[in-house]
């Protein structure tokens, strides 16, 4: 485990900065991108841009209202872009932005991980409850 070591010493760097949301890039960056939606509506936008419904019909199980706050977030971080259509109704288009685009190498290495690790882990779960 060749990155322990340098992770421990960044980990280190952000207690000194007092895990200020401002300067700890964990609390300011990385805790919104672990959020489950975030990483499902990136990766639904890596094949392109999509459209709101498109979006929810591939993650049926986010609420709409949840689905526009996350998108929201997005947005505000500079990953996915809003293209609004002078339509009746207005129709709106999702897609991520380089800066989104950038994320998905990294994303792609944790789903990855979790794939290859998930029979593991669920295992690792069922031995757990079963222990007194």
């Amino acid at each position: 485990m060749t990155d322990g070591p340098d992770l421990a010493e960044r980990f280190a760097a952000w207690q000194d900065l007092g895990f200020d949301p401002h300067h700890c890039p964990v609390r300011d960056v990385l805790s919104h991108l672990g959020d489950k939606w975030t990483t499902l509506i990136i990766a639904s936008l890596a094949g392109g841009t999509r459209r709101f419904g498109a979006i929810h019909r591939v993650i049926p199980d986010i609420s709409k209202r949840m689905l526009t706050q996350t998108l929201r977030d997005l947005e505000r971080d500079g990953l996915v872009t809003r293209r609004v259509f002078p339509t009746s109704p207005p129709s709106v288009e999702y897609s991520l932005t380089p800066l989104g685009g950038s994320l998905l190498r990294p994303l792609a290495g944790l789903v990855d991980w979790a794939e290859r690790n998930h029979p593991a882990i669920r295992a690792a779960r069922i031995q757990f409850q079963a222990e007194p």
